[in-house]
């Protein structure tokens, strides 16, 4: 739908319906909090494992404080038998002017430097608004038709992701009514894999799920399998939270939050043309 023409080149459209726009700004609300607070979490335990039980003598990833060889204290991250010296920032860093052992900084948690029964709080309360609306979307997506056009690839865009990729590397990005491909590759994975295997292992730690559900731990390989995955799936939501902030930044700021606010993006006719040729 047109809302407005600017040039003869450009005119405004709707890109987004209000149910988008709101379900990504609560979205990006509660995966702050999330992460935050599950750092928090992470903190009063910081190792991962793989399978049912804490091997507590061989953990796949630890971040901790060690004594250097110097005899001073050093901040470490252990992934397997590869050692990193993280001083400063993983494992030991600063706050109030001082050196305290902690996995991730204080700046990074919530609700509070140290607090973890609060944080599991914040975590819960989090998810448990995240999770419905994320199995809403996931319904929502597919069952319009507006909608799966816009997230899914054409066979031309299939075609055409390796020049998407080098446009891209290239800072070269069009204004077209819609995602190109690579944009829409991007989003399944992270709609529909991403978030779900999310949602998925978190209730996999549960003692309670684990009674109701039994089978997750099969899917995962146990409880701490689970947790272990949970961890690389919230630092994957993480890169690509920075990618996909910094290329908003880099492709028309105003014009890509106008779209996520109030739905009107500014977009190029000759560009939006093609790409309904290409869907046609």
């Amino acid at each position: 739908m047109k809302i407005s023409t600017g040039t003869t080149n450009t005119q405004i459209v709707r890109r987004h319906s209000l149910f988008t726009r709101l379900w990504h700004w609560i979205t990006v609300a509660c995966l702050i909090v999330l992460m935050m607070s599950g750092l928090q979490i992470f903190n009063a335990h910081p190792a991962l494992y793989w399978g049912q039980d804490s091997n507590f003598s061989a953990p796949a990833l630890e971040i901790t404080a060690r004594r250097g060889d110097d005899g001073a204290p050093q901040g470490i991250v252990r992934i397997g038998d590869h050692v990193f010296d993280t001083t400063g920032a993983l494992g030991l860093s600063r706050r109030d002017g001082r050196l305290e052992q902690r996995a991730f900084p204080a700046w990074s948690t919530l609700p509070g430097p140290q607090w973890l029964a609060m944080g599991r709080y914040w975590h819960f309360a989090a998810a448990w608004l995240f999770a419905p609306l994320l199995i809403l979307y996931l319904i929502y997506t597919p069952a319009r038709r507006e909608r799966r056009r816009q997230i899914w690839p054409s066979i031309a865009q299939w075609q055409a992701l390796p020049r998407t990729i080098a446009e891209h590397a290239r800072f070269r990005f069009d204004q077209s009514r819609d995602y190109n491909g690579l944009q829409k590759l991007t989003y399944l994975v992270v709609l529909f894999a991403l978030l779900p295997l999310m949602v998925l292992t978190g209730l996999t730690m549960s003692p309670t799920m684990n009674a109701a559900w039994p089978w997750l731990l099969d899917i995962f390989g146990g409880r701490q399998s689970a947790r272990t995955l949970h961890f690389i799936v919230a630092f994957s939501l993480l890169v690509f939270f920075f990618v996909h902030t910094a290329l908003v930044l880099v492709s028309g700021v105003f014009n890509n939050l106008r779209s996520m606010v109030t739905g009107g993006y500014r977009i190029d006719k000759a560009a939006s043309d093609t790409s309904a040729d290409r869907h046609a």
